[in-house]
C-alpha cells in the first residue's frame, strides 16, 4: 500500500463540500442496516453559509489519500460557545472535537485522528472530545450498542470496528448517550395512569398541541424550556437565536401537531416533548435521493406518515420544576397523550425515547417506569492533547 496523505479541504468550498459528502455517503452504504439519508441535508450542514452552527465555531474538513483513491475523511472543529461551559459539564475552555470520522482500515484512521489533532493544538486547544458531528445538538457519540437494527432520524450509526481504532489511538469513553425502545399500543403500567389521572384532575395543568399557525414563535417557546431544563447538563451548548429560527425552518415539514406537546401550568409554559414520525422508513424506499421519484415518495409521507416508529428526540421540564413530583407527572401526561395519537392517528407500535445521558437520572427513571428498555449506545471519547 502507498503513502496516506491527510489534507485539508474548504467547507466553502461547493466541490470540497460534495466531495467530503459523497465520500462519507459511500462509507455508509457498506454498514449494515444504515438508512440513507438526503444528499441535500447532508450538504447543507457542512455549508458554512446554511448552518449556523458555523456562525460561533471553526470548522476543518480533511480528506484521507492513498495512491490516488479517496480512503477516510474527518472534521476538527471548535465551538467558542462550548468554550465558555464550564468545565465539569464536559466542555469548557481548550475543548476541541472530531467528527465526521471514516476510515477505510485502522492505518488511514489513526492518520485521520492525528491530524486532527494537530490542528486543534494549533488551535490553543488542550483535549479534544468526539465524536462530534458537527454540534452536539446534530450527531454526538459513537455507536457501540444497536448496531442490528436501523437507526432512527438524526441519530448516528456507525461500524462497530471503529471502536476498536478510536480506543487504540488513546481515547477513553466520558459519557454514554443511551437511546430506549418502548413499544406503545398497549397502555402504561397502573402506576403511571395513576400518576396521569391524577394530572387531568389539576386545573392548574394544561397539555396542549403545538401551534403550527405560529410555528416559529413555539420552537421558540420549546427552545428557551430546553436551553434552561438542560443547562447543567453534561455538553449542553445552547441555542443561538439564528439556530432557532434554523430549527424551525428544518422541523416544519416533519411536525404533526399532536405528536408535539407544549404543558403549562397557570398559563405559563414550563415543559414540553417533540416527537417525530420516522421518515427514515420512507429514506430506505428512496436510497436518500430526491430524483427521479424519491421526492414524491418522500412528500406523500411526510403530509401523511404511516409507520410503525416513532421517536422523542427532546422533552423537558424547566429547571426550577425538576426533582419534583409534578416534572414526572406532566412527563407522564405528555408522553401518555402523544402515545394515544402516535397508535390511533398514525398507526405506530413502538417508540424510541433519547438520546439520555448516562447521569440524567429523572429521564432514565421515567424511560424505565413506562417500561422501555436501552436499545442502543452512543460513546463520547476524550483524549488531552
Amino acid at each position: 500500500m502507498g503513502e496516506i496523505s491527510v489534507t485539508p479541504i474548504s467547507a466553502a468550498n461547493k466541490r470540497d463540500r460534495a466531495r467530503f459528502v459523497d465520500l462519507g455517503r459511500k462509507f455508509s452504504d457498506k454498514v449494515p442496516h444504515f438508512v440513507p439519508q438526503l444528499r441535500s441535508e447532508q450538504m447543507e450542514l457542512v455549508n458554512p453559509a446554511k448552518n449556523p452552527f458555523f456562525e460561533h465555531a471553526r470548522v476543518q474538513l480533511f480528506i484521507a489519500t492513498r495512491d490516488g483513491q479517496d480512503v477516510g475523511r474527518i472534521s476538527a472543529h471548535i465551538d467558542e460557545l462550548a468554550l465558555t461551559i464550564p468545565a465539569d459539564q464536559g466542555m469548557g475552555p481548550g475543548t476541541g472535537m472530531f467528527g465526521y470520522y471514516d476510515a477505510v482500515d485502522e492505518a488511514v484512521g489513526d492518520a485521520l485522528l492525528k491530524t486532527a489533532e494537530d490542528w486543534l493544538r494549533e488551535q490553543g486547544m488542550t483535549k479534544v472530545l468526539g465524536p462530534i458531528s458537527l454540534s452536539i445538538w446534530e450527531e454526538p457519540g459513537l455507536l457501540v450498542k444497536g448496531h442490528d437494527h436501523s437507526p432512527m432520524l438524526m441519530m448516528g450509526h456507525h461500524p462497530a470496528h471503529y471502536q476498536a481504532w478510536i480506543e487504540a489511538a488513546g481515547y477513553v469513553p466520558v459519557k454514554s448517550l443511551y437511546t430506549y425502545d418502548l413499544p406503545i399500543k398497549d397502555y402504561f403500567p397502573p402506576l403511571v395512569q395513576r400518576i396521569v389521572k391524577s394530572g387531568e384532575r389539576n386545573d392548574r395543568i394544561k397539555i396542549r398541541p403545538v401551534d403550527k399557525s405560529r410555528f416559529e414563535d413555539e420552537v421558540r417557546i420549546i427552545l428557551g424550556i430546553l436551553n434552561d431544563a438542560w443547562s447543567g447538563n453534561w455538553g449542553f451548548v445552547p441555542f443561538t437565536e439564528r439556530e432557532i429560527s434554523y430549527a424551525a425552518r428544518k422541523m416544519l415539514p416533519l411536525i404533526h401537531p399532536e405528536l408535539v406537546r407544549i404543558a403549562e401550568l397557570d398559563g405559563r409554559p414550563v415543559a414540553f416533548m417533540i416527537t417525530f414520525p420516522d421518515i427514515n422508513e420512507a429514506l430506505e424506499q428512496t436510497g436518500g435521493k430526491l430524483f427521479p421519484f424519491g421526492w414524491l415518495k418522500l412528500l406523500r409521507w411526510v403530509r401523511r406518515p404511516r409507520g410503525k416508529h416513532m421517536r422523542v428526540p427532546l422533552m423537558g421540564v424547566l429547571k426550577e420544576y425538576h426533582n419534583s413530583r409534578l416534572a414526572s407527572q406532566l412527563a407522564f401526561m405528555m408522553i401518555e397523550l402523544i402515545r394515544q395519537d402516535a397508535v390511533g392517528t398514525f398507526g405506530a407500535t413502538r417508540a424510541e425515547i433519547g438520546w439520555i445521558l448516562d447521569d440524567n437520572q429523572g429521564m432514565v427513571a421515567i424511560a424505565e417506569t413506562i417500561g422501555s428498555n436501552i436499545n442502543r449506545e452512543y460513546l463520547i471519547y476524550s483524549k488531552p492533547l
